[in-house]
């Protein structure tokens, strides 16, 4: 159903072409740089999502910000679960969150090598003051994981905040939500605090959530600069639903109710606190300290285990940009971190769940205990300066080793805890104590074309890497004692054209990526990385303030993802060149119509998720989804909003993620309509 959505591309881009010419071009971006720069000079694709709208969205679950962006789908699970697609692709297994790096402030949130697939759910999205999407390979300033794009939570600082706040919240299938934020500023700094806490009773059988947010702030004056220190923490506790399965079981309405896995459970703790100094003389320090822990029911899994894991990390990025050299400006920097993981995956009993074969190679007992020490130094360059009237030249390199010291704390090889052998081999395999090291050198070049003020052109070539996670590495299967990876690496080239008018503006960016070496699980149970990819793809995201107070806005990408390797994996299933990535959609767009007076605000969205295989044979189909949704914000008093937020307003029926695996269809259904009301206070 992708022909309206053309046609209303095409008239909003006629629209914008006929309007006023530009007056203010002060849009900036943060991530880039981690200071601010202006947004026409950047050459790249960026979207920035304010605090205005982050608030009218109300967001339940952080896709619901984030997927405001183009070429960005971040696939909901059950509870606050989520699986990303950044110009990508959506991403699954142990090296998925590896390929997007989130960001708090500019800084990561978990070490290199340690991510989790899930792990939105450690930023506090809700009260966000901006959220900043890069898409394709990050700057020189950032090294692994920045692969198809980043993804930059930035909190509030004291001053965004209100002298005191409070909203309430209720919803559908007993959803409560808590807000709170206070601040007060002084010439000496300024301190800030906003908390967030959610209890849903869940729209599946067995499947609410507990969760609970907090993020503070604290800033000062300090030596010619200024000096601000973060906090922040965050809980989850949730029942989790599994797949239901059956050809377009989604579509029935007490299976999609329905959960096969009321067992299931994941509970998961992170705390971050960091300093950040910035002085006039283009000085910058940040430093971090970061623990995280989750264990969970692998409900997925025969046999069920559980996995405790937990990181505990500390860094410290540091920059200098320099004016005046060899005419442009200079930006050097050097991270350092270190940091201790853990992973246990232990099962109480016997495995009964699969076939006799299946059952006797999955012991009850300790799967896997091991620790890693990891360690990573990286130095980068980025320099700036005009070529010729008009022109710009950006260019800058990145050269990062990242080193792991595994300690297998367990019996090595295949057995069970106990050093007994099982019938061909145990499962789960445990390579000896080793060291690894990966070292990527990272360079990227963009150019950037300004005619005139409002209207920019850009080229930019950029590689991005990951090394292996940890898991990847380590957590092996069968008959394999050693991983021989290498760092995953994509080749990107972008061009793009940016254009600001008074009443409307203009984004569009043609993209190519060859990633290389991408880790997978090959039919023996092997993790190998010969996976080749590429992606192709244009994105749009316009604007058109028709009106004093009514704008029409849409964003979009067509794309596509494809194999560029032939090859059985796990599961017996087959990936051969030329086909599509499974679970990537030629096509996804978004329209919205929004009203903003003095005291009122109203937007209606559609969105539309085009078809995708959800095999990697290509064999299996899920048709995609149109959704509608409809918010209203009315500040009743100064100091008093009410907020009505209706998800799903045609209460379509649809799968917010669809898959095909173990001979079956399988999906996690998506929510059917949901209605939320907010009443808020605030005092500045």
């Amino acid at each position: 159903m992708p022909k309206p959505v053309h046609v209303a591309v095409v008239f909003s881009s006629l629209a914008i072409l006929h309007a006023a010419p530009a007056q203010s071009l002060d849009e900036v971006i943060v991530t880039a740089t981690r200071s601010p720069v202006a947004v026409m000079d950047y050459p790249g694709s960026a979207t920035r999502i304010d605090m205005a709208t982050v608030g009218l969205t109300g967001p339940t679950h952080s896709s619901e910000v984030l997927n405001r962006a183009p070429a960005t789908m971040i696939q909901r699970g059950s509870g606050q679960e989520s699986l990303t697609a950044l110009r990508s692709p959506v991403l699954t297994g142990a090296g998925a969150c590896g390929a997007v790096l989130v960001l708090e402030d500019s800084i990561p949130i978990r070490p290199v090598g340690s991510c989790n697939v899930n792990e939105l759910f450690e930023v506090n999205v809700e009260q966000a003051a901006a959220v900043e999407i890069l898409r394709g390979p990050g700057s020189s300033l950032y090294g692994s994981s920045a692969v198809h794009g980043i993804i930059n939570v930035i909190p509030a600082l004291p001053g965004e905040l209100p002298a005191i706040g409070v909203a309430l919240e209720a919803g559908s299938n007993d959803y409560r939500r808590i807000r709170i934020a206070t601040s007060s500023e002084t010439g000496a700094g300024g301190f800030g605090i906003a908390l967030v806490a959610t209890d849903d009773g869940g729209w599946r059988d067995s499947s609410g959530f507990s969760e609970q947010k907090l993020n503070a702030v604290w800033t000062r004056p300090l030596s010619a600069g200024s000096l601000t220190m973060r906090l922040a923490a965050t809980h989850l506790d949730q029942e989790t639903a599994g797949f239901i399965t059956g050809e377009d079981a989604y579509r029935d309405s007490v299976l999609a109710h329905s959960n096969p896995n009321p067992e299931a459970y994941r509970d998961a703790q992170s705390a971050r606190f960091t300093v950040h100094y910035q002085n006039g003389s283009g000085l910058e320090l940040r430093g971090y300290l970061r623990s995280s822990r989750m264990d969970f029911l692998q409900h997925f899994l025969l046999g069920q285990p559980v996995e405790d894991n937990g990181q505990d990390s500390a860094g410290l990025l540091f920059s200098l940009t320099r004016a005046n050299v060899a005419g442009g400006e200079l930006l050097l920097g050097a991270d350092a971190e270190i940091a201790a993981s853990s992973l246990l995956q232990l099962q109480d009993g016997p495995t009964t769940d699969g076939t006799a074969a299946q059952n006797a190679i999955r012991p009850a007992g300790r799967h896997y205990d091991y620790d890693v020490d990891s360690q990573v130094l990286a130095g980068y360059a980025q320099w700036r300066r005009p070529l010729a009237p008009n022109w710009s030249i950006e260019a800058g390199v990145r050269l990062e080793q990242v080193g792991y010291d595994y300690d297998n704390r367990m019996i090595d090889g295949n057995t069970d805890e106990n050093n007994v052998a099982c019938p061909g081999g145990c499962l789960y395999s445990r390579p000896a104590d080793r060291s690894d090291d990966f070292t990527n050198f990272a360079p990227r070049l963009g150019l950037v074309w300004r005619p005139v003020e409002s209207l920019a052109a850009y080229l930019s070539m950029a590689r991005g890497f990951r090394a292996p996670e940890v898991t990847e590495l380590y957590r092996l299967q069968r008959q394999q004692s050693v991983a021989d990876l290498d760092s995953e690496r994509a080749d990107a080239v972008e061009l793009g054209l940016r254009w600001r008018g008074a009443s409307a503006g203009l984004d569009l960016a043609a993209f190519t990526m060859e990633k290389r070496h991408a880790i997978l699980r090959d039919s023996a149970g092997f993790n190998v990385s010969d996976g080749r990819t590429r992606h192709e793809g244009v994105e749009y995201d316009l604007d058109w303030a028709f009106d004093k107070s009514w704008t029409i806005a849409g964003s979009g990408t067509i794309a596509r993802h494809e194999y560029r390797f032939t090859a059985a994996v796990e599961q017996g299933e087959q990936i051969t060149a030329g086909n599509d990535v499974d679970t990537a959609p030629r096509q996804i767009h978004a329209l919205r119509l929004r009203h903003d007076a003095e005291r009122f605000a109203a937007e209606l969205e559609w969105l539309y998720v085009g078809a995708y295989w959800t095999n990697a044979a290509n064999t299996a189909r899920y048709d995609g989804h149109d959704l509608v949704n409809l918010r209203f914000s009315w500040q009743a008093q100064p100091a008093w909003t009410i907020a009505l937020r209706v998800t799903n307003l045609l209460d379509t029926a649809y799968a917010d993620r669809a898959d095909f695996a173990f001979g079956s269809h399988r999906y996690f259904p998506g929510r059917g309509r949901a209605a939320f009301v907010e009443l808020a206070w605030r005092k500045d």
